[in-house]
């Protein structure tokens, strides 16, 4: 098949990349900064900005299959233009998407579901790559501090794309929505004894109150409605964050990685360094 990855240098877009590049599929990377790439030989790597409607032909021309995100531009907003889009798409003979979808639906849900292309979405509970939000002071100081002491059943960004590439590549996924989750659910205590032992340093958590947290917040630049979200959600966090579903085996048939594995595979970002020196994926 020949297959659009959207988001491609992203935190799933990269992993997808290469699963379908394994699997022996055609596979154009989009992205906004083509010169900025590390893919495998033979994908094909075109610049387009999905804001952008009139950057975007050439990317969907002559594929089966598309991967969708649904924000972008600099500030990563959710898309508004999810209707032009699909209707690109549709025009372009795109006849399977899978979509990686955010907090809420946005216009590219919308659309697909009024349109004759094929659509999976998938909705992970949180990336483990989220983690890297604890680098900097880890790194710096040893400690990670923070308000929240709820376990999440947070998903490895592999095999996020693992699902993305059987929806996009398989039969029988047409018009499912998939909730994903990793094998365990872990607690912020519980993941900073897992990168201690990975690291081999010694890591603790500081338990802050919700005035330390929302001083902490605002110390990031944050406005007061981000900030009272993030207290929101460190008290009252959603009955799915720490339930540990079959997902991602039902779907490829393998076991979900744990979040030791993804600890091994991305240590180097929690050892000692020169503060904002951490290397991470950017965008999903």
């Amino acid at each position: 098949m020949r297959i659009l990855v959207t988001g491609a240098t992203g935190k799933v877009g990269r992993h997808l990349v290469e699963e379908l590049h394994r699997g022996g599929h055609h596979v154009r990377a989009l992205t906004r900064n083509p010169r900025n790439t590390n893919f495998p030989d033979g994908v094909e790597v075109l610049g387009g900005d999905l804001t952008m409607i009139e950057t975007l032909g050439d990317a969907f021309e002559g594929v089966d299959a598309i991967h969708l995100i649904t924000f972008g531009g600099d500030d990563l907003g959710d898309l508004t233009n999810g209707a032009e889009l699909v209707d690109l798409a549709e025009r372009k003979k795109v006849r399977r998407a899978s979509v990686l979808g955010s907090w809420s639906r946005t216009s590219v849900e919308t659309a697909l579901k009024g349109s004759a292309i094929g659509w999976t979405l998938l909705h992970p509970v949180e990336f483990m790559a989220n983690t890297f939000d604890w680098a900097d002071e880890l790194s710096t100081h040893g400690t990670l501090s923070t308000l929240a002491t709820y376990p999440s059943a947070m998903v490895h960004e592999a095999d996020i794309a693992a699902v993305a590439a059987s929806a996009l590549t398989e039969p029988g996924h047409d018009g499912r929505t998939y909730p994903l989750t990793g094998p365990e659910a872990l607690t912020p205590q519980e993941r900073i004894r897992i990168l201690a032992e990975t690291t081999g340093r010694d890591l603790a958590l500081v338990q802050l109150t919700e005035a330390q947290e929302r001083e902490r917040l605002r110390g990031y630049g944050y406005d007061d409605d981000y900030v009272e979200f993030g207290i929101n959600l460190a008290t009252n966090p959603p009955a799915t964050a720490g339930k540990v579903l079959s997902t991602v085996q039902d779907v490829t048939g393998g076991p979900a990685r744990t979040f030791a594995q993804w600890a091994q595979e991305n240590a180097a970002g929690f050892l000692p360094r020169d503060a904002g020196a951490v290397s991470r994926s950017i965008g999903p």
